[in-house]
C-alpha cells in the first residue's frame, strides 16, 4: 500500500517554476539551524551549480482551494532559498484537491498525514495557525537538534512521514531547552546517548540494541 503522505501519482506531470512567495506551508515550524546550514551550502556554490541545484530540487506540492499550491516537502530548503533572494523554484503537483472547500481540504490533509500543525512547543494547533508564507515559518530548536542527531548517526533515515518532528518531540521531553539554547554541542551529545536507549525504540530509524 502506498504511503498516503507520499502520493505516487502525478496529477500534473509538468514541472514548472513558481514564486516561493506563492507557496503555502503545510507545517508551522522549521529548524532555524537547518535553514542556516542550507544557506551556508548555497553560498559555496558557483552560479552554474546553483542553477542546476534549483532545477534538480523539484518541490512536491498539492493543489488546494483557489488553486493555491501547498508544499509537501522541502520547507527548510524553500525558506533558505527565499532568504538567499531566490524568487522561484520548480514544483510538481502530486494531488489536486482544489475542488474542496477550505475546511474539507484541511480535514483531508490531516487524515492523510499531509500536514503537521504543531508549534515550536510541540503543541497541536488549528490549521489556521499554519503560516500562509514560507517566510513566516517559526523556529523550533528541537527540530534542528533532531536534524543534527540524524546527521551524527543517532538514527537512520526512514520513509515514515515527519520523522524529524517525532524525534524532536522525543528530545523536547528529555533535554532542557536552556541547554539547547546555550550549549548546543552538549545537547547533541545528550541526544546521541538518548537515541540509543530503549526510551527511543518506538521512533522510526531507531538504531539502538534491543538487549540494552
Amino acid at each position: 500500500m502506498t504511503n498516503p503522505a507520499h502520493p505516487n501519482h502525478y496529477v500534473d506531470p509538468v514541472i514548472e517554476p513558481v514564486l516561493i512567495d506563492e507557496l503555502r506551508p503545510t507545517q508551522i515550524t522549521v529548524g532555524r539551524r537547518e535553514v542556516e546550514e542550507k544557506r551556508r551550502r548555497w553560498k559555496t556554490q558557483g552560479f552554474r551549480d546553483k542553477e542546476d541545484f534549483v532545477k534538480s530540487h523539484v518541490m512536491p506540492v498539492i493543489r488546494g482551494p483557489k488553486k493555491r499550491l501547498y508544499i509537501l516537502d522541502h520547507h527548510h530548503l524553500s525558506l533558505a532559498l527565499h532568504e538567499e533572494d531566490i524568487k522561484k523554484v520548480f514544483v510538481i503537483v502530486r494531488a489536486d484537491y482544489s475542488k474542496l472547500d477550505r475546511e474539507a481540504f484541511w480535514f483531508v490533509l490531516d487524515n492523510l498525514n499531509l500536514m503537521h500543525p504543531f508549534d515550536e512547543n510541540g503543541k497541536r494547533r488549528s490549521y489556521q495557525d499554519i503560516p500562509k508564507r514560507v517566510s513566516d515559518l517559526v523556529d523550533d530548536p528541537y527540530r534542528s537538534l533532531a536534524g543534527s542527531l540524524r546527521r551524527a548517526g543517532g538514527y537512520a533515515k526512514s520513509d515514515a512521514p515527519y520523522v524529524e518532528f517525532l524525534w524532536a518531540d522525543f528530545l523536547r521531553r528529555e533535554i532542557d531547552a536552556k541547554t539547547v539554547a546555550s550549549d548546543y554541542e552538549d545537547a547533541l551529545n545528550q541526544a546521541l546517548e538518548l537515541s540509543r536507549t530503549r526510551k527511543a525504540n518506538y521512533l522510526p530509524g531507531w538504531a539502538g540494541a534491543e538487549d540494552d
